[in-house]
């Protein structure tokens, strides 16, 4: 059975995505502007908060990159209609992660403060990201187990159970941050970032547990460990680790911006923390539509409808370019109310509002780069994927970010690296995908 490519097909799998894909950068955004209004040492707390956030991302999502690979191989077999055939590889897949994820955890705990003196922090900034990742670090396996799964429901064409999920969490998260980190009076004594801290993990895993009941109930896929190992397990190996790889560049370029951001001061890493996690946000929004196009593209691939994908690619292209449209109009109109949500100190909020424009500007190229990388994806291109942003990011940004810095162009210099990071990212994947299919279509 050919699968619809239209505006209906679509938006039913990229709306809910696009609300499960904005409920982590939700968290940290709740987080980021409750903290920054602390009352004691706020700056230092959204520095802080910041700081461990960018760390937490990287680990998250370099051992993340198994729900792209099950999501990719699932979708493929469904789309080919041999679903069955891969039924007892998700758990094999999701121990594995599991297993590396806990190693990791345990051999940070022990070098955490050498790790974020490396991301220039020091004095109260250092107490603070060392007490704040002590709590927050538990939730970590969760997540790992949660994004697991939510390869499996996207490789089975579901995103509204991930939306249920990732809603729950985002607003469960929201009460507990302004329950435990400014307390209620006669009931809850104020814990500051602490409370931010706890409020992440108890959300986190509420939302592990959504994840493994929806997985139970809703699918016919068993978390029972089976062997002998499952033939696929291999190639998900292969596309993990590429992807492994991948996010390590990736994470290279976060974490060289916030050491960048912490040498040039407080105010500096505050800004960032407020201007990073609203890059996210909107990245992440922008992605509903890569999502569409992964789990879309998988399917479309192991039926060999080349045509369909073809139309797949332009046509989420379109969505998501409209939805970016939107986005900067509201930035526009909004950036000064949008920078007060996070912070009342106005040294931060003039170094924030300072680079808000190339943020803005930076989204119609963040909407080529993600929504096609979504659909590389769901191809099973995780080498290409690699490659390009391992050229992206040391032949563009870290050169660009250093030349910034050589010619003083101060915190903008950062956002401009950026801003070519992404450029690269985005025009390498439009070359390979009109090289590569346009010669397989029978009705150009």
């Amino acid at each position: 059975m050919k699968t619809a490519v239209n505006f209906k097909t679509i938006n039913k799998l990229a709306i809910p995505a696009t609300v499960a894909g904005i409920a982590e950068p939700i968290l940290s955004i709740t987080d980021t502007a409750i903290v920054g209004n602390i009352p004691v040492d706020g700056l230092e707390s959204l520095a802080a908060a910041g700081i461990v956030g960018s760390f937490l991302s990287m680990l998250i999502w370099v051992l993340g990159q198994t729900r792209s690979a099950i999501s990719a191989i699932t979708s493929q077999y469904l789309g080919a209609g041999r679903l069955e055939e891969v039924k007892t590889l998700p758990a094999q897949a999701i121990f594995l992660n599991i297993a590396l994820s806990i190693v990791i955890l345990l051999s940070t705990i022990f070098v955490i403060e050498d790790i974020f003196r490396l991301m220039n922090a020091s004095g109260k900034i250092l107490d603070y990201c060392v007490k704040y990742y002590a709590i927050r670090v538990w939730g970590f396996p969760l997540t790992l187990f949660t994004f697991a799964v939510f390869g499996i429901f996207r490789g089975l064409q579901n995103t509204y159970w991930t939306m249920l999920i990732a809603i729950t969490g985002a607003v469960l998260n929201i009460i507990l941050d302004f329950l435990l980190v400014y307390g209620l009076e006669g009931f809850i004594s104020p814990m500051y970032l602490e409370g931010a801290a706890y409020a992440s993990l108890i959300s986190q895993g509420v939302m592990a547990l959504m994840t493994f009941v929806f997985l139970m109930v809703k699918t016919d896929i068993s978390l029972k460990l089976r062997f002998p190992l499952h033939p696929e397990l291999g190639n998900l190996m292969v596309m993990s680790l590429n992807l492994f790889v991948r996010a390590l560049a990736l994470n290279a370029a976060l974490i060289l911006a916030v050491r960048e951001a912490t040498a040039l001061g407080d105010r500096f890493i505050g800004a960032h923390t407020i201007a990073i996690n609203l890059w996210l946000f909107s990245s992440f929004f922008i992605d509903g539509y890569g999502a569409a196009g992964n789990i879309m593209g998988g399917k479309l691939l192991g039926a060999k409808d080349y045509d369909g994908l073809w139309k797949l690619a332009k046509k989420i292209t379109y969505y998501g370019m409209a939805v970016s449209g939107l986005l900067m109009l509201m930035a526009f109109v909004f950036y000064e109310p949008i920078g007060r949500l996070f912070s009342n100190e106005s040294i931060v909020l003039h170094t924030f509002y300072g680079v808000f424009y190339i943020l803005i500007l930076s989204l119609p190229v963040n909407t080529v780069a993600f929504v096609l990388d979504g659909m590389f994806k769901g191809m099973g291109e995780m080498k290409y994927l690699r490659n390009v942003l391992l050229t992206a990011t040391f032949l563009g940004f870290i050169p660009v970010l250093f030349l910034g810095k050589y010619f003083g162009w101060g915190f903008s210099g950062i956002w401009i690296a950026f801003l070519v990071w992404m450029a690269i990212r985005g025009g390498a994947l439009v070359w390979k995908f009109r090289s590569k299919f346009r010669p397989l279509l029978q009705n150009i």
